[in-house]
């Protein structure tokens, strides 16, 4: 299996690629796949996940182990010459808590998984070297927590101004896979990783035991689709933006966006109404759609007038107080991801409440602990106070319900003190430089 030193030797073979595609950012480049060999499929088996669920062809992490070096080393050469075949992905529909809807999510198989990761991790590199600095989803060394300080200090600087909350509608399974391969030939140009990319695009989707072939889009969980989201959204809005909107603009304006979810904020309203009123039509050319309504522009000017906020993210921004009395941007846990959070908590103790005491306590702070180190961000100590204590209540619940004789509070209380769930805490603060639009 590859070690330390056949990880640094890709490494430095990903270093060559940065460096040829940061020298020649209109390069395409033609020579990819050769640096896909057996050590390169090693590691990426090793950054594969192992514990997902298997695709339709029922062979897992373990199975695929057994012969693993024989495993890679023909993977490798049906990958070269294109006799590999990328297999159906298994659909499955994951329950968006609190909603009632679902959420499609394609499963590949696990040997599709560590060709994909191999692919990424040669094609990643290259595009990191395109891609804006207003892009944060599925970027190694990005985060969620970055775009929302990137937004936060866009607003500060600006004084608040006119956002445009976007909302793309399907956008997986909307993407026009024909703009998408033009997209990818202007960078790369290599046979062998075009090819299997063209596969992955058209492999066919199982689903309730029937196998279909969708025309567009891209599926959502394969390891290569960030990726292709990222590019397809690059070339559709992002450098659009950058390039042909702003230069027309009587004032500042910037964008931030985490996958397909982004806002675009102006300083002048004017010019808001005018990217809103283009907007629609520049996605609808790429086989793109907004929301109707839940895309809208929003008068978010300092000092804001009651009630103004927009959701990006997880979380609630709004205008408010400082300690000292100023107008800054405020962030709190959004509501309906509040109450889908409880939800599921509420439905973790109903279904656990005869679990030993000690074991629900340590589940439960580790869902605590999870929620703390996403949401727990400075300025939103209130909203994390009233989740611990909503979640104690349900667990108070649920506890009083195990046998016939109810739990008052008090002896809830002294259960507590034995068994405490972890207070609220603040992972991350504010960016102490305010980014300039």
């Amino acid at each position: 299996m590859a070690g330390t030193s056949s990880q640094e030797n890709i490494s430095t073979r990903q270093r060559k690629l940065v460096e040829l595609a940061r020298i020649e950012p209109k390069l395409e480049l033609t020579t990819i796949a050769h640096h896909i060999d057996v050590v390169w499929l090693e590691e990426a088996w090793r950054r594969t996940r192992k514990d997902g669920a298997a695709g339709v062809d029922g062979v897992t992490a373990s199975q695929y182990a057994a012969d693993l070096e024989e495993n890679l080393t023909r993977l490798l050469e049906r990958f070269k010459t294109g006799r590999y075949r990328a297999p159906a992905v298994r659909r499955v529909h994951l329950p968006k808590p609190g909603t009632g809807k679902t959420r499609p999510i394609g499963i590949p198989t696990l040997e599709d998984k560590v060709l994909q990761r191999a692919v990424l991790m040669a094609l990643e590199p290259i595009f990191e070297q395109d891609f804006l600095d207003c892009a944060y989803g599925f970027r190694p060394g990005r985060s969620a927590h970055q775009a929302l300080e990137r937004l936060w200090g866009g607003l500060m600087a600006m004084g608040g101004g006119w956002v445009i909350d976007l909302d793309i509608q399907n956008f997986f399974d909307d993407v026009d896979r024909d703009r998408l391969r033009n997209f990818l030939g202007q960078r790369v140009r290599d046979g062998v990783i075009c090819r299997v990319i063209g596969k992955w695009l058209n492999a066919g989707v199982m689903e309730g035991g029937q196998l279909h072939y969708p025309e567009q889009g891209t599926p959502q969980g394969g390891v290569i689709s960030p990726l292709l989201a990222n590019l397809y959204l690059h070339h559709v809005l992002d450098l659009w933006f950058e390039q042909t909107v702003k230069p027309r603009l009587q004032g500042s304006a910037f964008e931030v966006r985490f996958a397909d979810d982004a806002v675009l904020v102006f300083k002048r309203e004017e010019d808001a109404r005018r990217v809103l009123a283009v907007l629609g039509k520049r996605l609808a050319k790429y086989g793109l759609r907004l929301h109707p309504d839940k895309t809208r522009l929003l008068d978010f000017r300092k000092p804001g007038r009651k009630g103004q906020s927009f959701q990006y993210l997880g979380f609630t921004h709004y205008w408010g107080r400082s300690r000292k009395g100023r107008w800054v941007v405020k962030r709190k846990t959004a509501q309906a991801r509040l109450s889908r959070s409880l939800q599921a908590i509420n439905h973790w103790c109903r279904m656990h409440r005869h679990w030993p005491v000690a074991d629900q306590q340590a589940a439960l702070s580790r869902k605590l602990k999870g929620h703390y180190a996403y949401y727990g961000i400075v300025g939103n100590s209130q909203s994390l106070a009233r989740f611990l204590y909503e979640v104690r209540r349900r667990w108070y619940k649920w506890l009083s319900r195990r046998n016939r004789e109810r739990m008052n509070w008090d002896h809830f209380g002294r259960l507590y003190k034995r068994y405490p769930l972890p207070p609220p805490r603040v992972v991350h603060g504010i960016a102490r430089c305010v980014a300039t639009p």
